[in-house]
């Protein structure tokens, strides 16, 4: 089962933190982040990507970056920028991609401390293969900060108590944050858990009701978490277990509330083959129509569309060429990567080719098609978004997605609260 507690949140001000919370470090390059926080002290960029704040050409890994972070961190909590809850609180944060509209669909998430040793055990599961290298990154920055300074999205099974818990405070009261963030126009709430009794039950049902909870998005930073964990335990002749370096900040979402979205694929060269022949040899794993020059999307698992000279096209695996019984097999990336981009294109490592890139949903399908058009690509893949059961269904199996398999929206915002180890 599924261990939580609260924990005494560092947050900014109401009046600043529109501008201090910051989309996460890996969405934005350094030059990116440079520009959307200019004439902004406040962004938590200046902590997730200090390399801003110093001359142009100096790398995030560089040791004279990661003396800025705590420098930067530091101030922030100097300036007031970023005061700590004086009791242990539990969070509730809300999301929506479109909370202009009537009909808002809105995402609520619990903000708690997670334990290391659920990692460790593999309570806490994951989807996706980390490299060392990321992974050593994000623990030089939780070891300088001695703090969890973004959080991570997980997914639990949905449990009806939780859930009318959750929505009785947000339904009575008043978020501590509300605001739109104007570089996507996503909106975010934010509301605190108060009430002992409350948080207590919360605690007491995660502990009872949910049996593992699923990494959705920040698999380096879940490792890198609880690594830092483990190497405090290590080196602490007193380790009880309680200390809140055992535990690192979540965002916890009811599976039944996400949506994942596609994550597609764009290719340079039809390796050596032209279009004709290209065009037969799909034919040995889909039936192919010609949709013509108006973008179409999958609409159904086993579906992708591709767009190559200026038409698009639809994709219908033929019978034989996946598994439905097989949580791998199953996933059309799987299947597309097995019957095209190895098959026929020669790409046998989607993590190092550099023949291939990727390209998030959120973007969508017109993105594609600019990348053909402009010929920096020539052919591109659309694919079915996989679905949060499809998720939890490999997670529990034990194995891995291929890479650039999920895509989650809308990001979580950085600096709403954070969590310190002390």
């Amino acid at each position: 089962m599924s261990v939580i507690k609260p924990f005494k949140g560092y947050r900014p001000p109401v009046d600043i933190v529109e501008k201090l919370a910051s989309r996460p470090y890996d969405v934005l390059n350094t030059e990116e982040a440079r520009k959307e926080c200019e004439g902004n002290p406040y962004s938590l960029l200046h902590v997730t990507k200090a390399e801003i704040d110093l001359p142009e050409g100096t790398k995030d890994s560089d040791l004279t970056t990661y003396i800025k972070v705590v420098e930067n961190f530091n101030a922030f909590k100097d300036f007031g920028w970023l005061v700590q809850d004086q009791e242990e609180k539990l969070y509730i944060y809300a999301q929506s991609m479109n909370p202009k509209e009537a009909d808002a669909r809105w995402q609520y998430g619990i903000v708690a401390c997670a334990y290391s040793e659920d990692y460790i055990n593999k309570v806490i599961k994951k989807h996706e293969l980390t490299r060392k290298d990321k992974e050593e990154d994000r623990m030089k920055h939780v070891r300088i900060t001695n703090a969890n300074v973004e959080p991570v999205f997980f997914a639990y099974p949905a449990v009806n108590e939780i859930d009318a818990i959750v929505n009785n405070i947000v339904r009575h009261d008043k978020p501590i944050y509300d605001f739109i963030a104007k570089e996507d126009g996503f909106g975010h709430r934010f509301w605190l858990i108060n009430e002992k009794a409350t948080i207590d039950r919360l605690v007491e049902l995660f502990a009872t009701k949910v049996p593992a909870m699923y990494i959705a998005d920040g698999h380096h930073r879940s490792a890198a978490a609880a690594l830092v964990g483990q190497e405090k335990k290590e080196h602490n002749p007193k380790h009880t277990g309680k200390e809140e370096y055992n535990f690192f900040m979540t965002v916890i979402f009811p599976d039944n509330q996400l949506q994942v979205i596609d994550y597609n694929r764009v290719v340079k060269d039809l390796n050596g083959l032209n279009k004709e022949q290209f065009m037969k040899a799909l034919n040995d794993a889909y039936v192919v129509e010609d949709m013509g020059t108006e973008i179409y999307k999958p609409s159904k698992l086993h579906e992708h569309s591709m767009y190559l000279d200026g038409h698009w096209y639809k994709m219908t695996a033929k019978a034989g060429k996946y598994d439905d019984n097989d949580p791998i097999g199953v996933l059309d990336v799987k299947i597309l990567s097995d019957n095209v981009l190895d098959k026929i294109l020669g790409i046998k490592d989607l993590r190092t080719d550099k023949r291939i890139d990727f390209v998030g949903g959120i973007r969508g399908l017109g993105e594609l098609k600019r990348r053909v058009d402009n010929g920096e690509m020539t052919v591109a893949f659309a694919l079915y978004p996989v679905s949060m059961k499809q998720i939890i269904d490999i997670a529990d199996s034990g194995n891995i997605m291929p890479p650039k398999t999920t895509w989650f929206e809308p990001k979580l915002r950085s600096g709403l609260v954070i969590h310190t180890l002390e």
